[in-house]
């Protein structure tokens, strides 16, 4: 028989288990709104990732893009799709890639020879010295990352040049009717415009003249920083002053707590300039994510709207398989058949394609409330 001196120590334990169990209820309760919380965002479907994805990968049987095919500016004509891609080879050095499409997800037509070289690091041959920067792989230097802005007849590409000690903003042009034809050679020959010695990427130039001007976008943190200057032919010894780089502990709290760059060339829609950025959470560190701001059409130093969330996140495996995970990374967004067409860099090997109704979205990003954006499942468009 048990004693009462038993019985009480049982009931004692019986108690204590009972308040243990009301503590843990009342610690996880928060986080289980959380998640409730999270599952009903994600009732709401703004960009898709294309079922296909990714569109364009390396092709080994070319030597200049045998390890990776990413980072794409892009342009929509007269109804075709055309974008220049990042490729490198074993050579290790980058260049670009042409490639078209019809519908915007099918890329159909591919060259087996590069669309441009830029000359300049051709020739460079790098010594022993290390470099602090390596962008994508390509340790050789070359032509990465690429932005490409239609003004009149005029199509200009702005983008880093790189060779082999620190990245430099580059400048070239190319009538659009000789683009079309793929007539590489007539590029015009590239100038640097940021300054040497520093650090520079992620400069997008407006589609459109401002105010009678041309306008660089060269900085977006802490602040928009535009250079607007009356001609884009730049002399070689004129440079753009600028600044890179932002970890003020401003917005500490945001999802986008370091802000990178600019990803494409800026957008016109009816609420002003969508321009689409890359971002890190220093809660979630070395993984890209891009968001999205609105400018003012006529001012757009002026930030009108800005998403609170993640638009696209690298959480498939063609964003984290390659040479760099976890890296979502945009050049080209274009704007065509009621939708935008966000094409971007998938783990710096990769290219690949997202999708949203545009109407849809820019509701959401100019709305008062906390904008969902999410991304489907592998499910084709």
């Amino acid at each position: 028989m048990k004693t009462s001196n038993g019985v009480k120590k049982k009931k004692k334990k019986i108690i204590r288990k009972k308040i243990l169990k009301k503590k843990r209820r009342i610690i996880r309760q928060p986080k289980r709104k959380e998640k409730i919380l999270e599952k009903r965002e994600k009732k709401v479907i703004i960009f898709k990732k294309h079922g296909n994805n990714p569109i364009i990968e390396p092709n080994h049987k070319n030597t200049w893009e045998s390890k990776a095919t990413f980072n794409p500016a892009a342009i929509e004509k007269d109804g075709k799709f055309h974008i220049l891609y990042r490729a490198i080879g074993d050579t290790d050095m980058s260049v670009l890639g042409y490639a078209s499409s019809k519908d915007g997800f099918i890329f159909d037509e591919r060259l087996n020879e590069p669309a441009y070289i830029s000359k300049k690091q051709s020739k460079t041959i790098l010594s022993s010295y290390i470099s602090p920067y390596i962008s994508g792989g390509g340790g050789n230097g070359g032509c990465e990352d690429p932005r490409l802005s239609l003004i009149d007849d005029i199509l200009y590409m702005i983008y880093t040049s790189f060779n082999g000690n620190l990245p430099r903003v580059a400048l070239t042009s190319i009538k659009i009717d000789d683009f079309i034809n793929k007539r590489w050679r007539k590029w015009k020959k590239s100038v640097l415009i940021s300054k040497p010695g520093e650090v520079h990427k992620n400069w997008v130039i407006f589609p459109e003249k401002i105010k009678g001007k041309y306008a660089i976008l060269h900085s977006i943190s802490p602040e928009i920083s535009i250079e607007y200057v009356d001609s884009l032919d730049f002399d070689g010894k004129t440079y753009i002053k600028s600044h890179y780089g932002y970890h003020g502990k401003k917005d500490k709290k945001r999802w986008d707590s370091w802000i990178r760059g600019a990803g494409p060339t800026p957008l016109k829609t009816k609420y002003g300039w969508l321009v689409l950025y890359h971002a890190m959470d220093r809660r979630d560190p070395d993984r890209y994510k891009l968001g999205a701001m609105i400018l003012d059409a006529k001012n757009p130093a002026k930030v009108l709207h800005r998403s609170k969330i993640p638009l696209i996140e690298p959480d498939k495996y063609y964003e984290n398989c390659g040479h760099k995970a976890g890296v979502v990374y945009s050049c080209g967004a274009i704007i065509a058949n009621d939708l935008i067409y966000v094409y971007y860099g998938g783990a710096d090997t990769v290219t690949c394609v997202a999708v949203a109704k545009l109407e849809n979205f820019l509701n959401k990003l100019v709305a008062d409330k906390k904008p969902v954006l999410k991304n489907v499942k592998n499910k084709k468009i």
